[in-house]
């Protein structure tokens, strides 16, 4: 039986599933946290938060390295961890620092620490000739004005170090550029207390079919488990609104996807991880939007799992032991798993969602998850506002997507402030 550490995590559903995954591997799991009500906050109605249910949780600075690194040292030599994650992109480079000053298993923390942040992103994929979009890295609003003229809009402005579609902004024009910078500066320090970078990314917005590309890393070698395809709204910000896997796609385009994100993930120096990444395929070809070096949120990783009975989080827990994870995949019964995401097209509090009784009738639905009546909403800006979502699958072709969006046409929002129902 392994014990792993866990530094930190997101609440999402990989806050779920890597606690599972942990489990079912036969191992057990310390939980490491700068704040406890963090998690006790996002506990489900149910029950505990699944990363209290570890075997030991402990609370200690983990915005600072210097200080956290010593600590860790010295609980390792009490509690002999054999591996260290965690699903929250802020912390990667740190269980990755944690991870060699240890000896365990795990990436190099350079390599993480130019995945997660964009603009080393950038410039490690451009020097190794992996396609992406043009792009500047502006330190204030006056380079970026001028980057944005030689760029030429519409461009994409983008914080280097936050997630889930946080602040990233479509502009078309010097105002709106403006604008994006306003909002920015407004926000100098992230949901987990770390001081954001002042730099910004501007890129060319580029066109066509986004996807992702789920892969395994081990070994010197990266395995392509599949890849899922993406539904955005939200304009000007770019909101996920659903996924599909495997992304109805051609044999050359998913090979172009599957190739790029492979070159993208070796360019990085990346090894020993679970990755995601976002592809762009243009009419020019495949154009890396960024890498994510840990298994992909927003429940992709459960439609991959229904689809093929690979489970990432099992594979990320593997990795992290330095063993060779199963990839093998199996029959489901399902040939394909889709999810649309619910979001609030206005402010406001939340007094019931219409149709949910209608939706869990349906035969396709694997999973539907909302709102409670109470909740304090705000128009849909990133990933973070959802209000719930549903999960479909098809057991004969890529009919799961259709599926999933027509149950969530079902799916009505009713604010506390909205008139009530006249008779008739």
């Amino acid at each position: 039986m392994a014990h792993l550490l866990v530094i930190e995590s997101w609440v999402g559903s990989m806050s779920g599933l890597l606690p599972r995954a942990i489990g079912e591997g036969g191992h057990r799991f310390t939980f490491l946290t700068r704040d406890l009500h963090h998690y006790l906050r996002s506990a489900p109605p149910d029950g505990p938060h699944p990363l209290l249910a570890a075997e030991n949780v402990l609370t200690a600075e983990t915005n600072d390295p210097g200080t956290l690194l010593p600590y860790i040292e010295r609980l390792h030599r009490v509690l002999g961890f054999d591996g260290v994650v965690s699903s929250c992109d802020y912390y990667l480079p740190t269980v990755a620092l944690v991870a060699a000053r240890l000896g365990l298993p795990g990436p190099s923390a350079a390599a993480v620490t130019a995945a997660c942040r964009k603009d080393l992103t950038r410039r490690k994929l451009a020097v190794a000739d992996v396609p992406g979009p043009r792009f500047a890295l502006c330190g204030d609003l006056a380079e970026a004005t001028a980057a944005a003229v030689a760029l030429g809009y519409p461009l994409v402005v983008k914080p280097v170090d936050l997630c889930a579609g946080m602040l990233v902004r479509r502009v078309t024009d010097a105002s709106e550029l403006a604008e994006a910078f306003r909002a920015l500066a407004a926000f100098p320090v992230n949901a987990r207390g770390q001081q954001r970078r002042a730099v910004v990314l501007l890129e060319e917005l580029l066109t066509g079919e986004e996807v992702s590309v789920e892969t395994v890393s081990y070994d010197g070698g990266t395995h392509v488990v599949g890849v899922t395809d993406k539904s955005v709204g939200g304009a000007p910000a770019f909101v996920e609104t659903g996924h599909m896997f495997p992304a109805a796609l051609g044999r050359s385009d998913y090979r172009a996807a599957a190739d790029t994100a492979v070159r993208a993930v070796r360019a990085l120096g990346l090894d020993q991880v679970v990755a995601h990444t976002e592809i762009m395929l243009t009419p020019a070809g495949p154009r890396v939007v960024e890498v994510n070096p840990r298994p992909a949120g927003n429940r992709i990783t459960e439609l991959v799992r229904r689809v093929t009975g690979t489970d990432l989080a099992a594979a990320c827990v593997d990795v992290a032991l330095g063993r060779q994870p199963d990839l093998t995949a199996a029959p489901t019964g399902a040939a394909s798993a889709a999810i649309a995401f619910l979001l609030p097209e206005r402010d406001g509090r939340l007094a019931r969602i219409d149709g949910a009784d209608t939706v869990r009738t349906d035969p396709s639905l694997v999973e539907l998850t909302l709102a409670g009546p109470g909740r304090e909403v705000r128009r849909a800006v990133s990933n973070n506002e959802y209000l719930g979502h549903v999960m479909t699958t098809d057991t004969d072709g890529d009919g799961a997507r259709r599926a999933a969006e027509r149950l969530l046409a079902r799916l009505t929002p009713r604010f506390q402030d909205e008139p009530a129902d006249q008779p008739c």
